[in-house]
């Protein structure tokens, strides 16, 4: 493959992208998130208005790293400016459950009338939010806000048993406003 690849980010107006060796933090309006990146051949720079990805003879590898690089940095900037928010639904058939939030975890008690309770950990910079048998999830970091989102629907997750049947669990209904 071996071509000069280059992308190009526009930074909106009230947003500041800073880059420090392999770490890139982008702030606006109180909100900051700072992510480390392994660029390799790639070199980041903000030029004027725009963030600059550029490799030089590139192979598939920086190819692959430069999209990857490019799409985090997208949801970077985009998280700044307007929150990631995630939904999902409290579903029992067989026993209902309890959903409390504990400081930084939440816990599930009575799932499938089990004695022994169940936890999720809330990860940092994510607001938890249990209103009935919804629970929405706000973080303006989007890995923050999926990763709670993941622990909080492993933690139901069924072993050895007919999911057909046993229906009972905590599942993401929408991801940044993209209906599952």
């Amino acid at each position: 493959m071996n071509k000069n690849l280059e992308r190009v980010i526009e930074i909106p107006s009230g947003v500041e992208v800073l880059i420090s060796g392999h770490v890139v933090t982008v702030k606006s309006s109180g909100k900051e998130v700072r992510k480390e990146f392994d660029m390799g051949k790639i070199k980041v720079s903000v030029e004027g208005s725009e963030i600059k990805l550029v490799s030089k003879n590139a192979s598939r590898r920086e190819s692959k790293m430069i999209g990857t690089i490019w799409a985090h940095l997208k949801n970077m900037i985009s998280g700044v400016q307007k929150d990631f928010v995630y939904e999902m639904e409290i579903c029992n058939v067989h026993f209902p459950m309890n959903v409390k939030i504990n400081g930084d975890e939440i816990t599930i008690k009575s799932f499938l009338g089990e004695k022994q309770d169940r936890f999720a950990k809330i990860m940092p910079e994510t607001k938890v939010d249990i209103k009935g048998s919804f629970i929405t999830i706000t973080s303006h970091n989007k890995e923050m806000a999926g990763q709670t989102a993941a622990n909080i629907e492993k933690a139901t997750k069924l072993t050895g048993r007919d999911r057909r049947i046993f229906q009972d669990g905590i599942f993401i209904t929408n991801k940044c406003g993209r209906k599952i």
